[in-house]
């Protein structure tokens, strides 16, 4: 079926169905792919609750959004150690385990999604799927991947990890994946049979991104700006980038880019401290976690953004839904050469050599010196968005994964081609 037939869904294929979706590592609606889920089934049809945790400006306990049920729980300081993540999943397993039976018998539910990390979800639906309930896994994160990039041993946390990832696929009805290098995860680590293992990427929904004209104020009084938007964290490599802006403005001489970095995490006080070791801090600019609007200047002003996200297994196999907005806004990018970060940008974005601080730079600065390369970028970012990567484009595919798990009709008799 082609995903363009999105406009062409009957309405109410979800009619009657409810549907609890559990998310653990972010509040809701700022989960931007869990919220685009949520609204998605709800527009399909079925009543859709969901568990998160507060977060900053989510503080309400439960509450309802655009009809949709948002239940939240309050969770620990965020680990920096093994047995820091072991407490953290503990805290939030009993919270959503309290949450879902609180749900269960006030509203009920058909299907609960899971959406890891963790992937200890599976523990919480066990006990509903003894009572007929569904259980789909929404592999977000590779774990075991993700904890050795971290931490940088297999050790007992490791194994840990796989064992309670093989449960998760064991126990899910269907799995969704967000790429196809999770769906070979799903398949061959997580032995599902293909038919129930269904591709829903992160695509951003182009009917909400509202790109503004250019602020030259967002310059700082220079000529050119390099825009970061994302988690700070040590997996994402804006240590590397810093690095990168040294050799651009201490060794090539260059004193007229402006870096912007917006977005929160663990290790935003510390890279704003090697920033100023490296003597960068006045051509780099934290902003921390911004505004959509603020968010859409920045990104209409900048004129290359970047994804400097360490070569490891983790991030080789990880579509960054950074890369699809940067595209989404007709950006230019450079990243280093991750497998998936490659297959989404394709001709969008330059490929630097391997954790090469050196040649990202390099990189940067011979894409600012070709306007005509810039435009060509960036518009076939944006056409590949458009055309193949938005989120209209994965409806379809998730409508069928919830249809697999018990529709009155096949998919096919619900879901039409254009």
């Amino acid at each position: 079926m082609s995903s363009a037939s999105v406009e062409q869904i009957r309405s109410g294929v979800l009619a009657g169905r409810k549907i609890l979706i559990i998310v653990e590592n972010l509040p809701l609606p700022f989960d931007r792919r869990v919220w685009l889920e949520a609204r998605t089934l709800k527009e399909a049809g079925a009543e859709v609750s969901i568990i998160c945790p507060t977060g900053k400006g989510y503080e309400a306990a439960e509450e309802v959004i655009e009809g949709i049920h948002i239940h939240r729980h309050p969770l620990p300081v965020e680990a920096d150690s093994a047995g820091g993540y072991l407490r953290e999943y503990l805290a939030a397993l009993a919270a959503e385990t309290r949450l879902a039976w609180k749900i269960f018998f006030k509203r009920g539910f058909d299907v609960i999604q899971g959406c890891n990390p963790p992937d200890l979800i599976f523990l919480v639906a066990l006990p509903f799927k003894l009572l007929g309930r569904k259980f789909i896994f929404d592999h977000h994160d590779i774990n075991p991947e993700l904890y050795e990039a971290k931490f940088g041993r297999r050790d007992f946390f490791w194994r840990l990890l796989r064992l309670v990832e093989r449960l998760t696929f064991m126990t899910a009805d269907v799995s969704i994946a967000t790429n196809q290098s999770y769906r070979s995860i799903a398949i061959e680590r997580g032995k599902m049979a293909p038919e129930k293992v269904f591709v829903v990427r992160s695509g951003p929904d182009i009917e909400k991104i509202k790109p503004t004209p250019p602020n030259p104020a967002c310059k700082r009084g220079r000529d050119y700006l390099v825009g970061y938007v994302g988690v700070m964290g040590d997996q994402e490599g804006i240590d590397l980038l810093l690095e990168s802006v040294r050799h651009i403005v201490f060794d090539l001489g260059r004193t007229d880019i402006q870096f912007t970095l917006a977005g929160s995490g663990p290790s935003l006080e510390a890279l704003k401290a090697l920033s100023k070791a490296l003597k960068v801090d006045d051509y780099v600019e934290f902003r921390g976690r911004i505004p959509d609007a603020e968010l859409f200047e920045l990104l209409s002003t900048a004129d290359v953004c970047v994804n400097p996200d360490r070569v490891n297994p983790m991030n080789d196999l990880s579509t960054m839904n950074k890369i699809m907005e940067y595209m989404a806004f007709s950006k230019p990018i450079v990243q280093f050469d991750v497998k998936e970060g490659r297959y989404s940008a394709q001709q969008a974005s330059l490929y630097a050599a391997k954790n090469d601080p050196i040649d990202f730079a390099d990189k940067i600065v011979a894409l600012l010196a070709d306007e005509n390369l810039r435009n060509e970028m960036g518009q076939f970012g944006r056409r590949r968005v458009v055309e193949e990567l938005s989120w209209r484009r994965q409806k379809a595919p998730l409508l069928q994964a919830y249809l697999t798990t018990g529709a009155k009709a096949a998919p096919e008799q619900v879901l039409q081609d254009v």
